[in-house]
């Protein structure tokens, strides 16, 4: 974060307040001495006060929120004007509109309208239909918008900050933004009370010099803030482009072991096959009909070597009956 050093802030005039009869008794703390009836303000407050603010605004930007500018003082809308635009922030440096945050949705339909009518006027067909005298009321309308609310064409939102140069003048936009609980960062000076806002920095917020150097720094801590939102989402795409090339390396790994995996079953079954080949597998069906004759003629062949050894027997026995019939 860029530091402001004292002599800087000495030469751009941060240090001279209001006269001693326009101060505020709230403003007391920041004061360092009264000379020739000028309050002088304490520039270690200053400091202390202004990295607070940076801090502040360098986490609003880092989040991706939006932080208006609002400074309607002559010396002060140029430069806020530039810086906001630089950042592409929204901004107030002309009348601050009554309800431009608390009555947003009527300010969304002016920038509505005022888009349409650039629209009709930037369009050759529909600007020729149009009558002189309408188009240039358009126009004028047109030139109204634009310089009452060009500055927040592409506020879609509420801000998240509003950064505010002399708080006693735009009390109608420190009142909205403490109705809607919105932090403001504001530069105040002896004659203001800074108890309204949230982060009060104490410095000149007449002289342009010293608007131009606080503007510029607060600009910075946003920029920085940016910056550093940028790197994080950089980070977060590297991070999740790693992880998926690590998902995929393992998806590759594990479909690479399935296949070594099946290759080396293939391989085994290929090993196998052969011995499997030699060995003769007996089907018990076939076995038992190829076998089935065997066994039928070999239980043949039994009976038959029974039976004749059965028929001696008998013709033996007869004989022997028929001898005693014959003795008798």
């Amino acid at each position: 974060m860029a530091q402001l050093s004292y002599k800087e802030l000495l030469d751009a005039g941060v240090h001279f307040g209001h006269l001693t009869r326009k101060w505020d008794p709230r403003m007391a703390p920041y004061i360092f001495m009264e000379k020739n009836g000028i309050h002088i303000i304490d520039l270690n407050k200053s400091l202390t006060s202004l990295d607070q603010a940076q801090a502040f605004v360098r986490s609003i930007a880092r989040s991706g929120k939006k932080i208006m500018f609002v400074a309607t003082k002559k010396q002060a809308q140029e430069i806020v004007s530039e810086e906001a635009r630089r950042l592409k922030m929204p901004f107030v440096t002309e009348r601050w509109l009554g309800g431009m945050l608390t009555n947003f949705p009527t300010i969304r339909k002016s920038l509505k309208k005022m888009q349409n009518i650039e629209k009709m006027l930037g369009d050759e067909a529909t600007a020729s239909n149009i009558a002189k005298r309408e188009r240039l009321m358009l126009d004028r309308e047109r030139i109204k918008l634009e310089r009452l609310l060009g500055g927040v064409t592409d506020m879609s939102r509420l801000p998240s900050a509003l950064f505010v140069v002399d708080i006693k003048r735009e009390h109608l936009a420190i009142s909205e933004a403490k109705r809607l609980g919105i932090p403001v960062v504001a530069m105040v000076d002896t004659n203001s009370n800074p108890e309204l806002i949230d982060f009060a920095i104490p410095a000149n917020d007449d002289a342009y010099k010293s608007v131009s150097l606080i503007t510029l720094a607060i600009g910075k801590a946003i920029e920085e803030g940016i910056l550093e939102r940028k790197q994080d989402k950089d980070a977060a795409d590297l991070q999740e482009a790693e992880e998926a090339k690590k998902a995929a390396d393992a998806r590759a790994e594990d479909k690479a072991a399935k296949k070594a995996a099946a290759e080396a079953t293939v391989e085994v079954v290929a090993t196998i096959a052969p011995v499997s080949a030699e060995v003769p597998v007996i089907d018990p069906a076939t076995s038992e009909d190829e076998e089935s004759p065997k066994k039928k003629r070999a239980r043949t062949v039994k009976k038959e070597e029974v039976e004749a050894v059965e028929i001696p027997t008998e013709t033996s026995e007869s004989p022997a009956e028929e001898s005693p019939s014959k003795e008798a």
